[in-house]
């Protein structure tokens, strides 16, 4: 929905807040790192929860990293701990051979697929940097949904419609949901990121601070190679590792992708019939409920304690209702016994 003309003064003239509901396994889901779980998270906190992407230079080519300690002033991110990490970088790959091997990759695809691998010392810079300004939610919704990218997701949704019928009946999740994700994640497979999975995920793995979350996240994207699934070409991506259309990090792609056509792979790159089924695998297994909402639009009453505005403060519906908690329409919500938290993505006077 595009927040324009009558529409846009309808949003920031009346209270409107939003419910949103708290689904089976959202908190695992929020803790996974995975794109697809954590759309709210980067729609209503864009600059929080969304992984900045790398300026690029006047010839094209990523800065290098600055040199400089990082922001979060974390012991393994000042400048002199990473220099002393990334020179010890091929040891530190070397190191995981035991770790790879418990998990059936061979010793040669484990040679082959680190042979030659050096740092990305970019993504520390990437790592710790600081958002500058937060957007406006209806700019970064006027943004995210423009008729461009309406006009392309339509283009999908045509193009692909066996595959999304196979995958609505194999998993009941709404077509348009998936045609969404792929268009907010990746502009429709035209904005996937550039970076080695590998490489990212190798540097994060040896330097800075989360090298435990990125080891698991290197040893599952060799994993990948090692079973053939994909080819390194195809496993390029965020600076954190993140790939494909609907940008799977390698362990979500270990927990969800399935393959759609039953042709041996799970591409989730190139083949739509995977790329579309993993996607509604990694929703429904984390906890999507064919027919429910994700949340409600809601008028508040007035004198109400903005504090109760805290994904941390969830209660049934029944109870938000006895504080003066209403839908704009008069409608009833359809379970009260359902729990959810009061979301306000533009604060108390949005």
């Amino acid at each position: 929905m595009r927040a324009t003309g009558t529409s846009r003064t309808r949003l920031y003239s009346a209270s409107l807040i939003a419910l949103a509901l708290l689904l089976p396994g959202s908190t695992q889901a929020q803790s996974a790192g995975n794109g697809l779980t954590n759309l709210i998270d980067s729609i209503f906190s864009p600059n929080a929860a969304t992984p900045p992407q790398a300026a690029t230079g006047q010839d094209g080519a990523a800065p290098p990293w600055s040199g400089e300690d990082g922001a979060s002033g974390h012991p393994l991110m000042t400048a002199a701990a990473i220099r002393q990490a990334a020179s010890d970088f091929p040891n530190c790959v070397a190191g995981m051979w035991p770790d790879a091997a418990r998990r059936n990759i061979t010793q040669q695809n484990f040679e082959r697929f680190t042979a030659g691998l050096q740092p990305d010392l970019r993504i520390m810079d990437l790592l710790d940097s600081q958002p500058e300004f937060t957007k406006a939610i209806w700019d970064y919704l006027d943004i995210l949904v423009s008729d461009t990218r309406l006009a392309k997701g339509r283009e999908i949704l045509t193009k692909y419609r066996p595959q999304f019928d196979a995958t609505e009946k194999a998993f009941g999740v709404d077509r348009y949901i998936i045609a969404a994700i792929w268009g907010i994640e990746s502009n429709y497979s035209t904005q996937m990121g550039d970076r080695s999975v590998v490489q990212s995920t190798a540097t994060l793995a040896c330097i800075g601070r989360r090298q435990a979350y990125f080891k698991d996240e290197f040893l599952s994207a060799l994993e990948i190679l090692n079973r053939g699934d994909l080819k390194p070409e195809q496993m390029r991506g965020s600076w954190a590792g993140a790939f494909g259309p609907t940008q799977f990090m390698p362990t979500a792609f270990k927990r969800y992708a399935v393959d759609g056509d039953g042709d041996g792979r799970r591409d989730v790159v190139d083949n739509p019939s995977d790329l579309i089924a993993s996607t509604a695998n990694n929703l429904k297994k984390d906890g999507w409920q064919t027919g429910a909402s994700w949340g409600y639009e809601v008028v508040l009453p007035q004198g109400l304690n903005y504090m109760l505005a805290d994904r941390a403060k969830v209660m049934p519906l029944s109870q938000w209702e006895q504080l003066g908690v209403k839908r704009p329409n008069g409608q009833q919500f359809p379970r009260p016994s359902d729990k959810a938290y009061l979301l306000a993505p533009a604060g108390a006077e949005g």
